[in-house]
């Protein structure tokens, strides 16, 4: 399967997309997991520690690299260079890997001025194209509340699309912009997490503000992933509830799927 993980800062999308991709990883499935949130900490959510990740740079700031792989320079907006730059050698040479599930950074995709088609863009699009399209592992994007890294030549391979809300008003506007950006895409397959979920009342909040999407689960208010936080490891590693409660979003979406 390939799914994309959205939501509002903060809502917990990122907790979600990391402790998905270790539940694959330990069901024995090849699993690509792509931060293409730059605000976002997906490594720590898998569970790889800061001196790993430091020996990394996002592939948006390797400028060499992207020069040589789209034929431009970092910053000359404007300039020809490679639509379809080669990519295939990305998931092996720039990943890290935790049990079973191999982590690529994308890093912030800059906007040139006035959005342009730059030669970054261009890189970690084709990079999404080929690991949606080509590759046979399972890929789990954790994505800004937009869609923009998402481009029409991929949508159609996403299975999922999975908005990640907390019991809130401003969570579900992120939900119904997101739908909306989705369905400009192409995107149909557009589903519901609410998270922090504190009892039935919060419950009947998701459900009563986003009528009419598809509902996985629901993952508990829980202390535990605010200490997996603060130590720096994943809440997979930490607690029980969570892989339970993400084994279920899981399950939901396979039977749906089927």
């Amino acid at each position: 399967m390939k799914i994309a993980v959205s939501g509002k800062g903060g809502a917990g999308k990122t907790t979600l997309a990391g402790v998905m991709a270790r539940i694959l990883g330990d069901r024995g499935k090849k699993v690509i997991a792509i931060d293409a949130d730059p605000d976002s900490n997906l490594a720590s959510a898998i569970g790889i520690d800061e001196e790993s990740l430091a020996a990394v740079k996002p592939l948006a700031a390797m400028e060499e690299f992207i020069a040589e792989r789209t034929g431009t320079k970092k910053g000359q907006y404007g300039a020809f260079f490679q639509l379809n730059p080669r990519v295939d050698d990305i998931p092996e040479r720039f990943s890290l890997a935790r049990d079973g599930v191999k982590l690529i950074i994308l890093g912030n995709i800059p906007q040139g001025g006035g959005g342009c088609f730059c030669a970054e863009n261009a890189l970690l699009r084709s990079l999404l194209s080929y690991v949606m399209i080509e590759r046979d592992e399972y890929v789990i994007v954790d994505l800004e509340a937009g869609l923009e890294h998402l481009g029409r030549g991929t949508t159609e391979y996403i299975d999922a699309l999975i908005v990640v809300v907390e019991p809130g008003k401003r969570s579900f506007q992120t939900a119904r912009q997101v739908r909306k950006l989705a369905d400009d895409i192409g995107i149909r397959n557009v589903y519901i997490v609410g998270n922090k979920i504190a009892g039935p009342e919060d419950e009947a909040l998701v459900r009563g503000n986003l009528e009419g999407f598809p509902l996985l689960g629901f993952l508990s208010h829980n202390e535990k992933i605010i200490e997996a936080d603060k130590r720096g490891v994943s809440p997979y590693d930490l607690d029980e509830t969570i892989r339970n409660e993400v084994t279920a979003v899981l399950d939901a979406l396979g039977d749906i799927s089927r």
